[in-house]
């Protein structure tokens, strides 16, 4: 999963988890299927993004 190898080593297990529950619903509101897709990559970063700010439900991380 895109979203782990951009976590590795910078986030608790927590954080990774909560992380994590964001990403796959944010890929579903962008209609990302394929985990190569470029876009599937920048949603990632841009969860981790939002997830810094301290956010706390991956449903609002997500949209």
């Amino acid at each position: 999963m895109p979203i782990n190898r951009l976590l590795k080593d910078k986030c608790t297990p927590e954080q990774i988890e909560l992380l994590n529950k964001a990403f796959s619903p944010a890929l579903n509101l962008l209609d990302v299927v394929d985990r190569n897709d470029p876009l599937c990559d920048m949603a990632a970063r841009k969860v981790i993004e939002v997830g810094a700010t301290g956010i706390r439900e991956p449903r609002e991380i997500a949209e």
